[in-house]
């Protein structure tokens, strides 16, 4: 019998889609988010689902309003895994890092701490970072460079696994009557001095019961994948096709074959972002109703501090490279899309159409009508949607899994709660059904890594 994949949930509490928050009902105020979380946190639990996962974003600025406005305000990820701790009994819980700017003791005891809370379900995902003004809010002039950056990580990761084994497991004795708490030799000294990263340990936090706590990295240059292959238990992949995302895990799995490590020790996890409805018809609506809400140059929003320049038609028109302008990059944006006009963007402009008439029912001559509002927001706003009723969203996971694309997905939501709902309570039990998601109660071990079905790590 075929193991279910591995689902979790990437939370973002203003949504996973730039206008979800736009959409009637969504959470929309960060200084609420305790409620949310437990909100996301019981749903999720309740469905089944491996993991919650908290990426994170070391700056801020008025230019995430339009890109990413759930980076604006948000909640340190190591607290938001400690806070869900104890309204949560069975899901495990994983905290990003950035291996940059983080201290590797304060890191390994925050996360053993975690462990020992939770019994077992703490989990970790290691970056680098990509924002450079992360650097000026860590004392530093720049951002290091990408080599750097790595070097530090791989070294990182090393004391991190050394402070957990800090430990023996037969350490602890506490025998009252002789008087005797520990075994001195089951306390290890780390002794690691790196380039980057120097600690000398003992951990002062006990063993986590996962011995090794569960590491995550995602990343696309040769070091992150390298990184990934070698040392992570998940490797999380961003692939904007079946096709991609194939090829991507066969490439980690040989770069963990290379380094002699087996390939089933490491899980690939790709991102989905899927819209649930009852009905086909009905998720393809709330897609139009997301492209309707992405703010577009008109209006006041054009003056607006770090608006983007691609949201209008003359950007999409050059983005087509269409030559002579015959008053295509004048068109108002609710004006429909006629075909002599969707063949002036050639062959990119196809692509987007077709995709807009999958994903959201417009179209040019069927369907509802297709706008320069939807080409326009659909373009400078892209997102990797599957749109359907709990079957196409069923599909699509099996269809992942059966091709080798992936060992399970990490679940993004385009607005809270509707949409995490939709999923856990639409999709979910299709996906149980196929055998896809185990139930809440089937019994999966009582920690992360017996959940993810990773073997622990030994230093060699």
């Amino acid at each position: 019998m075929t193991d279910p994949l591995i689902i979790g949930a990437m939370v973002r509490t203003l949504g996973a889609y730039p206008s979800g928050w736009r959409q009637p009902g969504a959470h929309r105020d960060p200084a609420n988010d305790a409620d949310i979380l437990r909100h996301i946190a019981k749903e999720g639990e309740d469905a089944g689902l491996d993991y919650l996962f908290f990426g994170d974003w070391l700056a801020t600025g008025p230019d995430l309003e339009f890109r990413d406005p759930y980076l604006l305000a948000r909640i340190d990820p190591v607290s938001a895994v400690l806070f869900l701790a104890g309204v949560t009994s069975r899901i495990g819980l994983i905290a990003t890092v950035n291996t940059t700017y983080a201290d590797p003791y304060t890191t390994a005891r925050s996360l053993a701490s975690l462990d020992v809370l939770t019994r077992g379900r703490a989990g970790i995902n290691l970056v680098t970072g990509a924002e450079p003004r992360a650097a000026g809010n860590h004392g530093r002039e720049v951002h290091a460079a990408n080599e750097t950056r790595y070097d530090r990580a791989e070294e990182f990761v090393t004391a991190l696994r050394r402070l957990w084994d800090s430990w023996s497991e037969d350490a602890w004795i506490a025998d009252a009557e002789r008087g005797v708490l520990i075994d001195p030799a089951g306390l290890r000294r780390t002794d690691l001095r790196g380039a980057q990263v120097q600690v000398t340990g003992p951990l002062n936090v006990a063993r986590p019961p996962q011995g090794q706590i569960p590491i995550v990295h995602a990343g696309t240059s040769p070091r992150s994948r390298t990184l990934a292959a070698t040392e992570a238990d998940l490797a999380l992949i961003a692939a904007p096709n079946l096709a991609d995302a194939i090829a991507t895990r066969a490439i980690l799995r040989d770069i963990a074959a290379d380094a002699g490590r087996s390939p089933d020790a490491l899980k690939v996890i790709a991102p989905v972002l899927p819209v649930v409805a009852d009905t086909d018809d009905d998720a393809r609506r709330i897609v139009q109703r997301l492209l309707a809400l992405v703010p577009l140059a008109e209006g006041h929003q054009s003056a607006r501090t770090a608006f983007p320049t691609n949201r209008t038609v003359a950007a999409l028109a050059d983005a087509f490279e269409v030559a002579a302008d015959d008053g295509l990059r004048a068109a108002a944006f609710d004006e429909p899309v006629t075909a002599a006009r969707a063949a002036r963007l050639g062959g990119g402009g196809a692509a987007l159409i077709e995709r807009l008439s999958r994903i959201a029912g417009v179209g040019v001559g069927s369907g509802d009508p297709l706008t320069w509002r939807h080409l326009v927001a659909a373009h400078a706003v892209p997102a990797a949607f599957v749109v359907g009723d709990a079957g196409t969203i069923a599909d699509h996971f099996e269809t992942w899994r059966d091709e080798g694309a992936a060992d399970g997905f990490n679940v993004l939501s385009a607005f809270q709660p509707a949409q995490f709902e939709a999923f856990t309570r639409i999709a979910a039990p299709e996906l149980r059904r196929r055998g896809l998601l185990r139930s809440a109660s089937e019994d999966a071990g009582t920690t992360l890594r017996d959940r993810l079905r990773v073997t622990s790590y030994v230093d060699a």
